[in-house]
């Protein structure tokens, strides 16, 4: 149970954006729904989500055990790249859903992880055990699990204040002219192909995302990506708004990658890519219990790193 008093409010605050503001790493609803079950309490007392705090007000939050899982363990390898009592960092490689959803209850992380680990933090919820944040599926790269609700709690707080270190791979369709830029387009979900995510539309959120030019060839660019907020699909979305999708993405136009000048082999390569050429290189952030900053950094998988020489190789 988390026990503060209410020293600084806003005017005419509420209880909910009260605490969501506090950053106790648990969303607005699901905050309203603690309130309404009784589980957040003002000076001993259940009060309404519209509630407005005063000062010296008394809370109290008490965040239930979850529910027993109804997610098999599944002995599935992870490349695990650092552990301890706190937290575990993952490769996750191409191909692999993070967590069970929309039909999906096994061969994901989560299965992988509740083998591996014994006591994964419960705040994420019966399907999301641990999850922080997360990679697409077709998407490689770093992912840090939080073992315990401690963790968790800091570890969300570092992401929703941006503090966490983010550099992708990214290698695109096309000649990206600038050096280096910064691509700012409102995200939301695309008004006719709701399973897509689309920059410009209506009840969009803010997203931004830096990026630099690290190797130009023929016909395509390779980048270094920095995502400085967190939307669904952002980075994807982000360089396909600009003419650039990214190779290998079939869901923001990146498909269709070869043209007819190309070599057999890298046409090869190219087609042989189990996913979108995105690989979440760095991941940065600083450990909750030690306080102190890690970094990690994960190769890249081995088609990507294939596609990449070769087009190195034609450069010469």
């Amino acid at each position: 149970m988390l026990r503060f008093v209410i020293n600084h409010p806003q005017p005419d605050q509420r209880i909910d954006l009260y605490l969501v503001q506090k950053r106790l790493g648990l969303s607005r609803s699901r905050i309203q729904r603690l309130i309404s079950s009784g589980k957040i309490r003002v000076n001993g007392s259940i009060v309404k989500p519209s509630y407005k705090v005063r000062v010296g007000d008394r809370v109290e939050v008490t965040i239930p055990k979850p529910r027993p899982l109804k997610i098999a363990p599944e002995k599935i390898p992870l490349n695990i790249l650092y552990e301890d009592r706190d937290l575990v960092v993952i490769n996750k490689p191409r191909g692999m859903v993070v967590h069970p959803g929309a039909g999906i209850s096994s061969g994901t992380l989560v299965n992988a992880l509740l083998y591996h680990c014994k006591d994964l933090s419960g705040i994420g919820g019966v399907l999301r055990p641990g999850i922080v944040h997360r990679l697409d599926k077709d998407t490689s790269g770093v992912l840090v699990i939080a073992k315990n609700d401690f963790a968790h709690l800091a570890l969300s707080k570092q992401f929703k204040e941006r503090k966490i270190t983010k550099r992708y791979i990214a290698l695109v369709k096309g000649k990206v002219l600038k050096e280096q830029g910064k691509i700012e387009a409102p995200i939301g979900r695309h008004p006719v192909k709701r399973k897509k995510m689309a920059a410009g539309v209506r009840r969009a959120r803010g997203a931004i995302t830096s990026y630099k030019v690290l190797e130009k060839f023929r016909d395509f660019t390779l980048l270094e990506a920095a995502p400085e907020t967190g939307r669904t699909h952002q980075i994807r979305v982000h360089l396909s708004h600009i003419g650039h999708p990214i190779v290998g993405d079939q869901k923001y136009g990146g498909k269709k990658s070869i043209v007819n000048s190309q070599k057999s082999e890298l046409k090869e390569a190219i087609t042989s890519l189990r996913g979108q050429a995105l690989h979440a290189q760095t991941l940065g952030f600083v450990h909750p219990g030690t306080k102190e900053y890690m970094e990690f950094n994960a190769p890249l998988p081995k088609d990507m790193e294939k596609v990449i020489g070769l087009l190195k190789k034609s450069n010469k």
